[in-house]
């Protein structure tokens, strides 16, 4: 079903409709409130909170953008918001300097451990929500650079700085993780 008749629908108040809706975007919000959020109830709760404001303000949307770009605006501003009124300001205004500190405290043998999807995971999270966001839109929601700057409201020249010092903040973890597997694995062999 296309997003304009999907949306006639609902406006119409077929509860159906907006179901499928729901069941359509529902991974994109979630991606994009758990790259923000950290607790899973408090993931639940933006989620749901997002899929009200869609419902209340469906007949706002102009096809100026896509479906999915609108709804994925929404989630990021619910999710920023809430951080906000948790009062989690030391992790929006956290510094590259922080985050390298903060993603280097693991110990070896902690990584040695976890399976590196894991593993890269949990450094993901590590990383300033700016990072996270622009990481998660653009390489995992697969938005362009024109689409992260509706939603997040940030120049396209910014999103493009934090989209690369989010990548080489990862890079320089996995770099090395990555060198130290390999010492192992060169150990192993001799």
């Amino acid at each position: 079903m296309e997003d304009t008749e999907l949306i006639g629908q609902i406006l119409r108040g077929n509860m159906n409709a907006f179901t499928y809706l729901v069941n359509r975007y529902q991974k994109l919000v979630f991606h994009i409130s758990c790259r923000l959020i950290q607790r899973q109830e408090e993931i639940e709760d933006v989620c749901q909170d997002v899929f009200m404001k869609v419902y209340q303000n469906l007949g706002k949307y102009r096809n100026e953008c896509k479906l999915s770009t609108w709804i994925a605006t929404i989630a990021y501003n619910t999710s920023i918001n809430y951080l906000r009124k948790s009062k989690n300001k030391a992790e929006v205004n956290a510094d590259d300097s922080a985050a390298l500190r903060n993603m280097t405290d693991y110990k070896s043998d902690d990584y040695e451990r976890a399976d590196l999807h894991h593993y890269i995971h949990e450094q993901i999270k590590l990383l300033p929500v700016q990072y996270r966001t622009v990481l998660t839109l653009y390489h995992l929601e697969e938005f362009s650079y024109q689409e992260i700057e509706q939603i997040t409201g940030m120049p396209e020249g910014t999103v493009k700085s934090y989209l690369f010092r989010a990548k080489a903040l990862l890079k320089e973890k996995l770099k090395h993780l990555v060198d130290e597997n390999s010492l192992k694995s060169m150990k192993e062999i001799n």
